[in-house]
């Protein structure tokens, strides 16, 4: 065991080194000798591990260059190169050559203020006004309040390249659950076969298509319509009991979930430096959401497949997206016997839809309540503790557990192995990652119902 602990450490340490065809040859030659199922499974993630790598660090230092003048006309290379000195361009050398993170140039700005003032000037957030409004109306209403009717098409367009004529092609893409924020869920349409639906409450609930290929037709679809309602909920912190410990909402909702829910030393000690001698569930709760949106910063990550575990990542970086910061939110709120859990899908406002993970947490006697870290951290002042409790109705939730198995399951490795936004793929005898195949989420209609 040691030995094959010190190959994997030995191989990590050649990609680290930007010596990917060197790590590559070793793993191969190892999975030629390799016998143990177990053992061998890891040395074929560490392959696509490297795979999924290659794809996240595509962008030559001229494209780099050339994106980062979009932003700052004035920029020069002696300028850029400083900044690749002093390392805040995320940038890694592979076989010699340097090629920079596809969202390096976000992240950028998102770490680097100063540089705002010298950026061409963006379009105004529309979206933001309308979320806004929306906090608004529903702020001065308690309980579940219904907002919206809204009406998706998810698609998934396969490269025909990629396929061989006949082959047979496994398909899932995100459904919303039937849950408290979506009371009814229609199934509107589908192309080009009838999908497989997964039971309304599966905790990562998906449209199974299965098919054989037909090179002038690689597209798959489904069009659905839901529900979606708002949560907005006064609580008194004095009236919170005590769990009953051995509830099953707090003996599941309390404990680990490898590797991403893991009550290591560093994040034990984080914990209890956060929540002290506190001994009210909802106030422990709340001392890890405030504790997260002053010291987390927004980042856009890599994909989550290249993290062994992603909270202490978090802790250690200070960075993260909104799923990295829901996953530390669950993990130290699960460490200080407060019950949390996953949730995510979609955020669908009607001027800006993208992908999204937020984080519920369960007290006596209310019930399960809502969190969305990054969402407040991006919040104004006044706005941020509207994102501790409660829950705006632009939400798509597909997902309620990190790591679900579909069904039917996946066979290979997923491309996203957390959540499911945007779909996977899979052939018989391998998955298709994202560069294989390109998704799209439309909003086809909206209908506001207060």
């Amino acid at each position: 065991m040691e030995e094959r602990n010190m190959f994997l450490t030995k191989i990590r340490k050649l990609v680290k080194e930007g010596k990917i065809n060197e790590a590559r040859k070793q793993i191969k030659e190892k999975l030629q000798r390799e016998e143990d199922i177990e053992y061998r499974e890891k040395l074929l993630l560490e392959l696509f591990r490297i795979d999924v790598l290659l794809t996240e660090y595509k962008l030559t230092y001229e494209e780099a260059f050339n994106e980062f003048k979009k932003e700052v006309p004035d920029i020069t290379k002696e300028e850029f190169e400083k900044l690749i000195f002093e390392n805040k361009l995320d940038c890694i050398y592979l076989e010699g050559k340097i090629f920079f993170f596809k969202d390096f140039l976000f992240n950028f700005f998102k770490l680097n203020s100063d540089w705002e003032s010298k950026r061409t000037k963006k379009k105004e957030d529309e979206s933001r006004q309308i979320l806004f409004k929306h906090q608004d109306e529903i702020k001065n209403k308690e309980g579940y309040i219904p907002s919206l009717k809204v009406r998706v098409r998810h698609s998934i367009t396969i490269n025909p390249e990629t396929l061989k004529e006949g082959e047979k092609v496994r398909v899932w893409i995100p459904l919303p659950r039937i849950c408290e924020l979506h009371p009814t869920v229609k199934i509107i349409s589908f192309y080009p076969v009838k999908p497989y639906i997964s039971h309304e409450s599966s905790p990562q609930r998906t449209a199974y298509f299965e098919l054989y290929v037909n090179k002038n037709k690689t597209e798959v679809s489904i069009e659905y319509e839901y529900v979606s309602r708002a949560f907005h909920l006064y609580v008194d912190s004095s009236k919170i009991t005590d769990y009953d410990k051995n509830s099953d909402i707090f003996v599941k909702y309390t404990n680990e979930e490898s590797p991403h829910i893991e009550f290591t030393s560093k994040l034990r000690k984080l914990a209890e430096e956060i929540v002290g001698g506190e001994r009210n569930p909802y106030i422990k709760a709340k001392k890890v959401f405030t504790w997260i949106i002053k010291n987390i910063r927004y980042n856009l990550p890599y994909e989550y497949v290249l993290y062994d575990n992603i909270p202490e990542y978090v802790v250690e970086k200070r960075k993260g997206d909104c799923g990295m910061q829901a996953l530390l939110f669950i993990t130290l709120c699960r460490i200080s016997e407060v019950p949390a859990r996953w949730q995510s899908g979609w955020y669908m406002n009607p001027k800006r839809q993208s992908p999204h993970d937020w984080a519920q947490f369960y007290v006596e006697p209310y019930g399960w309540l809502y969190a969305d870290p990054s969402f407040a951290g991006g919040m104004p002042d006044e706005r941020k503790e509207f994102y501790f409790g409660n829950i705006d109705a632009f939400r798509m939730a597909a997902n309620n557990e990190i790591s679900a198995q579909f069904m039917p399951p996946k066979r290979h490795f997923r491309s996203d192995p957390v959540d499911n936004q945007r779909g996977e793929v899979e052939l018989i005898d391998k998955n298709l990652f994202y560069n294989y195949w390109n998704y799209k989420t439309e909003v086809l209609s909206y209908e506001f119902l207060y």
